[in-house]
């Protein structure tokens, strides 16, 4: 697919790290690889779109999969490490169990098809890879095309411990969402639109069964949530229900990445306390309108979101490098 179709004016390549200091000062560029790897993107597309071919969890797994890697220690491809019998790497960290396995094995398919090319061999950073499968997925399941800014390296680093306190919670409020959000440069308007990435993927009925079953005292169902679909959550999620089931996050259209999640929200239908509090917030209620009656605008502010995302905590010089294999350091 390509990458360089439908593309919208992007926010300067780089961000002051004194201005935002989540955010790497570097300067990423989206040629940076035309020397080295002149067919890449073109490469990583075809790698990408076969996967996603086999199996559509494809899409948000990925999807979540940059994020939870940009949130903790930058956008580094730490997540990708394996634990060593010395050290518990972030994604054993219980925050990251529930990522789909389907978004490690993107990158690693992707980044054996990069290899594959004498040329290109060890020459493009898993960070970078991870980057470019990002915006490939979410145009497959029909979201708006992008292209992405590259030049970053793997971190040397990937701790457990490094992840405590750094990704939203289900059960976040608007400040709380807004603080951490904020920590990486993000404002509340990039929140809300990277929030609506939850309109693919899939969702453990142990994250959001609280709202359901034993939200207070006095209610056991969340009065935000639509009676009906509640109905529906509990049908489909019954206590003591085991915890390998899962249910899709968009009730209407879960597999088409579009604005159909602003829709639900005003609709009492956002899986997590984390989605519906954008509507019933007066701070935020007039994004989630205003993106719900309009998907170009809802497509413009998501690219500009991702792409901000994508600059947080860039590694270059010493302080990275390109591994060989994505969940081993070299």
């Amino acid at each position: 697919m390509n990458r360089f179709i439908n593309l919208v004016f992007f926010l300067s390549v780089s961000l002051s790290s004194c201005l935002f200091p989540g955010t790497a000062s570097v300067k990423l560029r989206r040629n940076y690889y035309h020397k080295t790897c002149p067919n890449l993107e073109n490469i990583v597309t075809a790698a990408v779109t076969k996967k996603f071919q086999q199996t559509f969890v494809t899409a948000p797994a990925t999807i979540r999969l940059f994020f939870h890697d940009c949130f903790v220690l930058g956008c580094d491809a730490s997540i990708m490490i394996a634990s060593s019998d010395g050290s518990k790497a972030e994604k054993d960290h219980p925050d990251n169990l529930s990522l789909a396995g389907d978004g490690f094995d993107t990158v690693i398919k992707a980044k054996e098809a990069v290899d594959a090319v004498p040329s290109c061999r060890n020459k493009v950073s898993c960070a970078d890879i991870l980057a470019m499968a990002t915006p490939d997925v979410i145009a497959l399941a029909g979201g708006p095309s992008y292209e992405v800014e590259l030049g970053r390296l793997d971190g040397l680093s990937s701790t457990a411990g490094s992840v405590d306190g750094k990704l939203p919670q289900p059960f976040f409020n608007l400040n709380q969402l807004n603080s951490l959000f904020a920590a990486n440069g993000l404002t509340q308007k990039n929140m809300i639109a990277l929030s609506a990435a939850h309109t693919i993927g899939f969702s453990h009925c142990s994250k959001f069964a609280n709202r359901i079953h034993n939200f207070s005292r006095e209610t056991a169902v969340d009065p935000a949530l639509n009676q009906g679909y509640a109905a529906q959550l509990r049908g489909m999620c019954p206590k003591n229900v085991d915890t390998r089931i899962a249910i899709d996050m968009d009730p209407k259209t879960p597999r088409k990445f579009d604005n159909v999640y602003f829709l639900n929200l005003k609709k009492g239908k956002g899986l997590f306390s984390s989605d519906q509090v954008l509507f019933h917030d007066p701070r935020s209620k007039p994004t989630v309108n205003t993106w719900a009656n309009d998907s170009h605008a809802f497509k413009r502010a998501f690219i500009a979101a991702i792409t901000k995302l994508g600059r947080v905590g860039v590694k270059t010089g010493k302080n990275g490098n390109i591994r060989r294999n994505c969940a081993a350091f070299n």
